[in-house]
């Protein structure tokens, strides 16, 4: 599945850095899935405490929504979370 990142641009014409940025991502309801997505957004923002987020699971427990609204310095920080998140094992879809 091709996945299509928001471009520099866009982000730079959408948001006033820094803002908080909300990132939806869709996985498999493995173990860890949640938390591999929240440690990749700590990682990249290199900071020591979990970002904002909360996970829903489908009705059929099939996969996990997990949300998280970071405080993100610049685009260059979104594209780089969006590009780490892309190659996620158990990725379904990100917006």
């Amino acid at each position: 599945m091709k996945r299509s990142l928001p471009t520099f641009d866009l982000l730079e014409q959408t948001h006033a850095f820094p803002c908080p940025y909300l990132f939806k991502i869709i996985g498999n309801a493995d173990e860890g899935f949640s938390a591999r997505v929240v440690a990749i957004v700590r990682e990249e923002l290199l900071i020591e405490v979990d970002p904002p987020y909360h996970v829903r699971e489908s009705v059929g427990g099939r996969h996990l929504a997990v949300t998280l609204e970071p405080i993100v310095q610049s685009a260059q920080q979104v594209i780089a979370i969006y590009r780490r998140l892309g190659v996620l094992d158990g990725l379904v879809m990100m917006f």
